[in-house]
């Protein structure tokens, strides 16, 4: 049936009452979601030829962290270069990016979709996507209706964005776009209550000017950090300029941050610029700041206490100005105490220090993070869908995630590429059998380290541990050799005379 005026009246009310509150994006998109009696219903931000969600209603909750590039959803490029309502045949063979994403109908395609470009004046700042499993659900939905309610989500989309804007204390509309279209290249995905306190930080140091120094485990997206307040900041037109001190032999150390002349040592066949060279007017990202060694400790504060620096073999200094942001997984604060650091460069470096979390502290972040995996394996290898089994989802929240981000990454590209040499289509679900994070979590990790009398050999606590590994895998992958081999990455006729060695066949 179509809307009544009440209904519309009552909507409008709605979409202007809940923008105050922090979950104003989800107030807009349920007032909808319910006055149209949707499947599926989603608000969706547009920003660097994409969208990425705001709010939905009925979607798995990994959607929230997927990110929908134009080029590769042609039913979402199709609504973004429509000046009006767009209404999807039902057997139209431009993909939905809903498919399979309904929890509860996974199997099921949607039929029935509309979709809403919203515009502030004559940009587009978002879309409304409208979905429902029956073909004809919006059939009585005239178009006349779907504008105005396509114009009251536009206004209240870009009155939400204001007051977000007003909260960053961002300086302008256009200053807030551009902001998104810049930081998406290298977005931080984590709207946990630590996260959001990361960015809020982010944007607080990055136009600043000051040296930031940014600790936390290995895996956790330090780096990810570090690019963030580059392209925040008055530096971000120049050059982020990245140097691994980890991977630097002590012998070339001091060459590639400064430079060298021709001559100055065996093998200097050329002039070379250094990485603060290369930096200068921008920012210099100095990775595993902890492995530097004592002598070019006492060069780089020089630099940074003076801005002056010589190549090695030339007399001459050089001017630069380079905002410097170091990342480190040690206690630098330790390896002061035991000596390894220098006090004045720690001091330094940690004008503004930034903690990244693990992941196993934002555990509501995690799911958002296989969301945005997931899309990106998606486009990777050509597939039309990759979704989430509602126990997969389970497992992925309750596991520890020692390897933090990038372990959890690379168990989505991972589950995928086994899910797709399963699967007879382009079409995947990950289910928690393409992943061998479960054998991790069922013995923790006290108990693998006293399991065993102290006067156990170490062939033999090796080969006791490989045996309850592989039966745990085993087991817990309906006791398919071949699935337990495949999870384990060994040969299956080599895993059968495995077990049979240890006594498990």
């Amino acid at each position: 049936m179509a809307l009544s005026f009440d209904g519309i009246a009552a909507l409008a009310v709605e979409l202007q009452s809940g923008l105050s509150g922090h979950d104003r994006f989800s107030r807009i998109i349920h007032s909808i979601h319910h006055l149209f009696r949707c499947d599926a219903t989603a608000l969706l931000r547009y920003e660097n030829l994409g969208f990425r969600p705001l709010a939905t209603a009925g979607l798995a909750p990994d959607v929230m962290g997927r990110r929908f590039s134009l080029d590769a959803h042609p039913r979402l490029e199709a609504i973004a270069r429509a000046g009006d309502v767009v209404r999807f045949p039902a057997d139209s063979d431009l993909p939905d990016p809903w498919d399979g994403l309904i929890p509860e109908n996974t199997e099921l395609h949607v039929h029935a979709c509309i979709g809403l470009p919203l515009f502030y004046g004559q940009t587009l700042i978002g879309a409304l996507t409208l979905d429902a499993l029956q073909a004809d659900h919006f059939a009585a939905f005239r178009d006349r209706e779907l504008r105005f309610v396509a114009n009251l989500a536009g206004t209240a989309l870009n009155n939400a964005l204001l007051l977000e804007q007003l909260e960053k204390n961002t300086t302008s509309f256009a200053s807030l776009q551009r902001e998104h279209n810049e930081s998406s290249v290298s977005e931080i995905i984590g709207e946990s209550t630590t996260m959001l306190q990361l960015k809020k930080e982010i944007s607080i140091v990055a136009p600043s000017d000051l040296n930031v120094l940014i600790t936390g485990e290995t895996g956790t997206g330090k780096e990810l950090v570090a690019q963030a307040i580059h392209q925040q900041s008055t530096r971000r037109a120049n050059e982020l300029i990245y140097l691994n001190c980890a991977a630097l032999p002590e012998t070339v150390a001091e060459s590639e941050l400064f430079g060298h002349v021709k001559g100055a040592f065996t093998g200097a066949v050329h002039k070379r610029a250094g990485k603060f060279e290369l930096a200068d007017n921008g920012t210099l990202f100095l990775d595993e700041i902890g492995e530097l060694p004592l002598a070019l400790q006492a060069k780089l504060l020089r630099v940074l206490q003076y801005g002056d620096l010589q190549r090695v073999g030339e007399d001459r200094a050089l001017k630069v100005n380079v905002r410097i942001i170091a990342a480190t997984n040690k206690d630098l604060k330790q390896a002061v105490i035991d000596g390894t650091f220098r006090a004045d460069l720690y001091h330094r470096l940690s004008v503004f220090p930034l903690y990244v979390p693990a992941l196993r502290d934002r555990n509501e972040d995690v799911i958002l993070l296989a969301g945005f995996f997931s899309e990106r394996c998606r486009i990777k290898f050509g597939l039309k869908r990759i979704s989430l089994n509602a126990s997969l989802r389970a497992l992925l929240m309750s596991y520890d995630w020692p390897g933090n981000v990038r372990e959890l990454e690379h168990a989505i590209y991972r589950a995928a590429v086994i899910a797709r040499a399963d699967a007879s289509n382009d079409e995947i679900e990950l289910l928690p059998s393409h992943f061998s994070l479960h054998a991790d979590m069922t013995l923790p990790l006290t108990e693998t380290t006293n399991h065993y009398a102290p006067n156990t050999s170490l062939q033999e606590a090796t080969r006791e541990f490989q045996r309850e590994y592989i039966l745990r895998v085993f087991n817990s992958n309906g006791k398919k050799w071949s699935t337990c081999a495949r999870i384990l990455e060994v040969d299956p006729g080599n895993l059968h005379r495995q077990a049979k060695k240890l006594g498990i066949k």
